[in-house]
């Protein structure tokens, strides 16, 4: 069977930190965030926005907010991957209340902002996210996944509204020098069929 273009990105893509000095194009950009747009999303929700950032200044100041991980600050792009958190009113908790009953009470009471915090992967931007990556990866251009930055500073640098929470950070750019990819679990290590055995 012949292997799709996908598989044979994710096979030679890894994290970069070492950048040239040299613009992600405006169309490279533009088609990722086409592949972002087509996302999936739980009911057709899109929760999310995404920040681009290519003002060197800009970027400086989020890798200060990214706890020691200067590297960041010679990315030429950014892209903050926001949730936008779905009120209370129209059932923000719900589908944590149907996914653990047992706990529907203590969802319920919880502070909102606290409970934002802790439900943002359920808005799914790491699938947005994935596309964009594989979108850079076939025009040549690298990435890295940030995670550790302060969300409340961030927030407040890129003037985000209350219900806007960066979830993740993503830094593009072209290689400074070719990398190997890292070793991947073989699929025996994490796979199982119809019941878990141990």
């Amino acid at each position: 069977m012949e292997i799709s273009l996908i598989t044979t990105l994710l096979q030679h893509r890894t994290s970069i930190r070492k950048f040239q000095k040299r613009p992600v194009p405006e169309e490279v950009i533009q088609e990722m965030l086409e592949a972002a747009r087509l996302s999936p999303s739980g009911g057709n929700e899109q929760p999310w926005a995404f920040g681009v950032i290519t003002d060197c200044a800009r970027i400086k100041e989020i890798s200060k907010l990214a706890h020691g991980q200067k590297w960041i600050g010679n990315a030429p792009l950014l892209i903050v991957l926001c949730t936008v958190c779905v009120e209370d009113a129209r059932g923000g908790r719900d589908i944590q209340k149907y996914r653990y009953p047992q706990y529907a009470w203590d969802i319920a009471q919880m502070p909102q902002p606290l409970y934002w915090a802790l439900n943002q992967e359920e808005h799914q931007t790491k699938i947005p996210g994935t596309h964009m990556v594989l979108v850079a990866l076939e025009h040549g251009v690298g990435s890295c996944w940030v995670s550790r930055f302060d969300v409340k500073e961030l927030a407040q640098l890129l003037n985000l509204p209350a219900h806007y929470l960066p979830s993740e950070i993503l830094a593009f750019g072209y290689p400074e020098f070719e990398q190997t990819p890292r070793c991947k679990k073989k699929l025996e290590e994490f796979v199982f069929r119809d019941v878990f055995r141990g």
